[in-house]
């Protein structure tokens, strides 16, 4: 039986980083060596700690706008689009300047022919060109601080497109304006109702019809306070918006439809802002079965495709992913609105008991908490409701009470029980008086708690005075149209509170400075080279990962005396840095326990080899280690938010399995045993059919190790996979019996 050597399980990551020792940054970061000198932290990988927040007052509420390219021509697009934007400046009380090289006035204006030609320094131009580039380098010269571009034929167009949008890209770089667009719309200029108060939803769409529907939510009295369009993000992009919304005191959460991410760490640290300011991010990420192009030769990277990373980093920072446009409005919705819960227990109260038990299937299915209420709530509710009826939770009330105070009685006992924080009554279709004065109750009720109600109006019609009138005319209740989408919501709800009520920013203690490890990992790196397994071993040992007794050996007597001084039995395995999966080739032999088997083993695996064609470095010699877990911990290369780690079921059957979690550096020992516990097989780590529960500490710390190496190699190293990692019992420790890596 192996002994421990993973030490105490430390409490943090930052403890985790001390563990690998820390020491002054060597030149061999170099991207990051400057950090220093910047006004932005950055990691050791030389990534920023801090998002860069543009100051997006004076795009929203400028003070003065310049229209380039306007025009008052009969039948053109840009008449209309010049008559809109004049309506917005008098809307948002901006003085506005238009520009046309030949026109004297437009609309009745003064039209000057050059921005240069204004009469002020402008906050925002806007320009009605085909080809902005020109105009940024006039701008410039103006100290112009804002630009909107329409034009399309850019980037979305393919290869020539992209190559114009770079050259508008490195012009607004050198300029120091921020550019929206191009290939953008007039919604950042959309009228908003002023009358509707409370909490508001910050639009953010890379397309903007997507963004009707949440547009449309003010028609049912629910507050927007700013749309923005991002278009093909040639300079601001949904990052930057995130950051700004999330600092911004009316609003109370911010709706995303994105089809692509511009940078990954800049929507990390987006995300985390809005994480720590207690703002929820809902999005819609188009892209879910996209299958990644890269081909991955580790086990790894077979389990990592490219959305299953853009899915794991939302949750890691508690955006909350939702498919539909339906459902990212209700969601938005409810999380500007809604109070903090008070508890996590839903209630279903119900007119029908078909109803309740219907809904509260697929409540608890999706995880809801449905409590059951105490014998002495249910002794109350049954003062008002008959005893033959169910009010355990969901209610059944047998029909709303109307002739009489009953009806509020049931409702108000039921959100005065501690154990609830949300109440649910699904209506599926009008029944008046009864509907009637139950929606008038509900909302009454509303008004006088801090806990959630929630009503769906199932009726496909949605004209009735009960539903347009009665709820939707109350801020404090929240109405769905679908069992779906109420439960999309409240789930999303009562998680973001959970979310953030525990949440700590990964970026204030990820490692800046390389640790020793590195050192000694860097002379074991060969660029563009797969490293054969002793060598990728050597690397896990820099890294203070635990590997088998084993010697690397190149004769049959050699063979011989490395087996006794490991210690029967043994494995013996083919190593060279061309090996990938050796079982395949039958270059593994295991259970060896005699010296007649390992010089029989030697000449068979060199034999092998020789007919494959396959250079090695020499025979392994290891022990032989039994009575574990078998997992896979890896790292990957991720397009857009570079080393990733992975962590799943590992085995021979860890590409059938496809059972796997997976997260962006940096993150904590949470984050570690959170993956753990979103694992199918998760049971087995705590012992099944009589086997002992794993040693989960010493994989946790395994996690973290990898993240480092991540971290700190992520520019150096392709491809890690661990598998598989011998997770033993209980105070026993971790051991990787196999490694591959793949050097950039």
């Amino acid at each position: 039986m192996l002994g421990s050597t993973h030490g105490t399980l430390t409490t943090d990551f930052r403890a985790r980083v001390e563990a690998c020792g820390e020491t002054p940054r060597t030149a061999v970061h170099s991207s990051a060596a400057t950090a220093a000198d910047d006004a932005v932290p950055m990691d050791v990988s030389g990534r920023p700690l801090q998002a860069d927040v543009p100051d997006l007052d004076r795009f929203f509420r400028p003070e003065s706008v310049a229209v380039v390219g306007a025009s008052d021509a009969d039948g053109r697009p840009n008449a209309g689009i010049t008559r809109r934007l004049i309506a917005w400046a008098e809307r948002v009380g901006a003085r506005i300047h238009l520009v046309h090289p030949t026109r004297p006035t437009v609309f009745g204006r003064t039209c000057y022919a050059s921005v240069g030609d204004l009469p002020e320094q402008v906050d925002l131009a806007v320009l009605l060109v085909a080809d902005p580039l020109p105009v940024i380098e006039e701008l410039a010269e103006t100290k112009v601080r804002f630009a909107v571009a329409f034009a399309s034929g850019f980037a979305e167009t393919g290869d020539e497109g992209a190559a114009a949008q770079e050259r508008l890209a490195a012009a607004v770089r050198r300029s120091g304006l921020r550019l929206l667009g191009p290939n953008t719309n007039l919604n950042a200029f959309e009228e908003f109702r002023e009358d509707l108060d409370g909490p508001a939803i910050a639009l953010i769409t890379q397309s903007g019809h997507q963004g009707r529907p949440v547009h449309t939510l003010q028609e049912l009295g629910i507050r927007l306070s700013h749309w923005a369009p991002t278009g093909n993000e040639a300079d601001l992009e949904a990052s930057d918006f995130i950051s700004y919304f999330a600092e911004r005191p009316e609003v109370g959460s911010i709706a995303c439809y994105l089809e692509g991410l511009k940078d990954g760490r800049s929507f990390l640290l987006a995300a985390d802002r809005a994480a720590r300011n207690g703002v929820p991010v809902v999005a819609v990420k188009v892209g879910r079965t996209e299958t990644g192009a890269r081909m991955a030769a580790s086990h790894t990277g077979k389990l990592t495709g490219a959305d299953t990373v853009v899915d794991a980093a939302m949750r890691q920072f508690g955006v909350i992913r939702v498919d539909g446009l339906d459902e990212l409005q209700d969601t938005a919705a409810l999380l500007a609105r809604a109070r903090t819960p008070q508890a996590d227990g839903v209630v279903v109260y119900s007119i029908s008991g078909g109803t309740g038990a219907h809904f509260s299937d697929l409540a608890s299915e999706a995880g809801l908490h449905l409590p059951t209420l105490s014998q002495a709530k249910q002794d109350e509710l049954h003062q008002w409701i008959p005893e033959y009826l169910n009010v355990a939770n969901p209610v059944d009330n047998g029909g709303h009470p109307v002739g009489d105070w009953r009806g509020r009685k049931i409702i108000d006992a039921i959100l005065a029980d501690p154990s609830v924080g949300v109440l649910i009554c699904p209506i599926t279709g009008p029944f008046p008086p009864m509907s009637d004065r139950l929606a008038q109750d509900l909302v009454d009720a509303a008004e006088r708690t801090d806990k959630l109600v929630c009503v769906i109006w199932g009726s496909p019609v949605g004209t009735e005075d009960a539903y347009r009138t009665t709820l939707l005319g109350s801020s404090r209740v929240a109405t769905f149209r679908t069992f779906g989408n109420c439960i999309t919501a409240v789930r999303a709800y009562l998680g973001h509170h959970r979310f953030t009520a525990r949440y700590r920013s990964p970026f204030e203690d990820a490692p800046r400075t390389p640790s020793p490890s590195y050192r000694k990992a860097q002379a074991l790196m060969r660029p563009g080279q797969q490293l054969s397994e002793h060598a990728a071993k050597q690397l896990l040992r820099a890294y203070g990962i635990r590997v088998p007794r084993e010697q690397l050996v190149t004769s049959a007597a050699a063979a011989v005396r490395a087996a006794g001084l490991v210690g029967y039995p043994v494995v013996m395995k083919a190593s060279g840095p061309q090996l990938g999966h050796k079982t395949e080739l039958g270059l593994v032999k295991i259970g060896l326990t005699s010296a007649s088997q390992i010089r029989d083993a030697y000449r068979e695996l060199t034999d092998i080899a020789r007919y494959e064609n396959v250079p090695l470095d020499g025979i392994l010699v290891c022990q032989m280690v039994e009575r574990g877990v078998e997992m896979v911990v890896g790292v990957t290369q991720d397009d857009l938010f570079g080393p990733t780690v992975t962590v799943g079921l590992g085995g021979v059957l860890v590409e059938v399995l496809h059972d796997a979690a997976v997260r962006v550096p940096p993150f904590g020992e949470d984050q570690a045993r959170a993956m753990l516990r979103e694992l199918r097989g998760h049971a087995l780590l705590e012992g099944v059919r009589g086997a002992p529960p794993a040693d989960v500490d010493a994989l946790v710390e395994v996690v973290l190790r990898i993240q480092r190496m991540a971290l700190e190699l992520g520019d150096e190293l392709s491809e890690l996979d661990i598998n598989p990692l011998m997770v033993l019992p209980r105070g026993q420790g971790a051991v990787a019996l196999d490694a591959l890596a793949i050097c950039r």
